[in-house]
């Protein structure tokens, strides 16, 4: 029995991607693919067409790869520097992620999105640190990225801090009790009693 050529409409899991020029059986073309609108009949015209458009799509495509190898270099060049304030063993109160390194980026005259920057985990402590930014499936750059200790206390002082304001705040409200107590009247001297 004779295939049928088509040109696949979407893509199908068994017979290929979305574009594919495929041979089937006749009766499942009739009786599925060209009813569902899966594929269409590959005529003379429409492969030229196909064939044409895959043409323009692989040189575009070549384009995009070569602009984003010079990309890819200019990320690698780059040295990434982020502040973030740590104790003094080099951990951080917070974490670096993705978003602060893309404005880090953006701050040297490049965009680049968030969601290309492969972190597995936020960055913890100070130090360098190697970050994947991915370009496209088969092209990816390797930044470096450089997180320093910035000012601010330390632990220990920052517990102090904590420790004062919560006193000074504990005794700001003892003092407002106490006023609120002396202008109250004294209401059990002025009830009357029954004998």
């Amino acid at each position: 029995m004779a295939q049928v050529k088509l040109i696949l409409v979407e893509s199908i899991h068994s017979l290929g991607e979305a574009g594919d020029l495929v041979s089937v059986k006749p009766g499942y073309a009739r009786n599925f693919l060209l009813p569902q609108g899966k594929a269409m009949l590959a005529t003379e015209n429409r492969v030229k067409e196909l064939e044409h458009k895959k043409r323009i799509a692989e040189e575009r495509a070549a384009r995009e790869f070569k602009d984003l190898q010079a990309v890819k270099k200019k990320l690698e060049s780059m040295s990434i520097e982020i502040g973030a304030r740590a104790g003094e063993t080099g951990k951080l109160f917070g974490s670096v992620t993705t978003p602060q390194i893309a404005e880090q980026i953006e701050a040297q005259g490049m965009e680049i999105d968030r969601r290309r920057i492969e972190l597995k985990d936020p960055i913890k402590e100070v130090g360098e640190h190697k970050i994947t930014v991915r370009l496209l499936r088969e092209l990816s750059a390797e930044l470096s990225v450089k997180v320093v200790a910035e000012g601010g206390p330390v632990p220990e002082e920052a517990q102090d801090f904590e420790d004062t304001d919560d006193r000074e705040r504990r005794s700001r409200l003892d003092d407002e009790e106490d006023e609120e107590e002396e202008t109250r009247p004294d209401t059990a001297e002025e009830a009357p009693t029954e004998e």
